[in-house]
């Protein structure tokens, strides 16, 4: 239902043809096109946000957007729409998240967001495990790089 449902899009790349497809497709009443804010704001806006999409194509498969890593840290529940064989499905299974479908998958899309907004059918993992989450922050992804280099320094002094 419009008003109870939106997909807002911040800063949209393509928003001629956001436009356009929403209107193809008669579901302009959903979807909210919005112009660029200040990175602070951006964060507030994801921690209040009833969930988070994550859209990737599959000519991006060796790619994981930064903000895969925001949305893991905000808290919210994650809906992913790309290649289930992606790098960045990789990592939301790392982060024990499995609300994935095919971006070009309609009748998997149709089905997960059913059963996200309704919270029927199989139970969806749309938070991800907090111990993953830790490791992949940047404090985190710093202990582990620190500890690589430790050991190659380590194992460099012992040669």
């Amino acid at each position: 239902m419009p008003g109870q449902f939106k997909v807002r899009f911040r800063a949209a790349v393509a928003e001629d043809l956001l436009k356009r497809l929403a209107s193809d497709y008669g579901v302009q009443a959903y979807v909210e096109i919005c112009p660029p804010i200040p990175y602070r704001e951006a964060l507030t806006e994801m921690l209040s946000a009833d969930g988070l999409l994550v859209m990737q194509a599959t000519n991006c498969n060796a790619q994981i957007p930064a903000k895969v890593y925001e949305y893991l840290r905000a808290g919210r529940p994650i809906l992913c729409l790309f290649d289930p064989i992606g790098d960045t499905a990789g990592v939301m299974r790392a982060a024990g998240i499995d609300a994935i479908a095919k971006l070009d998958g309609s009748a998997d899309i149709a089905g997960l967001l059913t059963r996200f907004l309704n919270r029927t059918g199989p139970v969806l993992s749309v938070l991800g495990d907090a111990s993953f989450i830790c490791s992949a922050s940047r404090r985190g992804r710093t202990e582990a790089l620190a500890k690589i280099l430790d050991d190659i320094t380590g194992a460099a002094k012992r040669s």
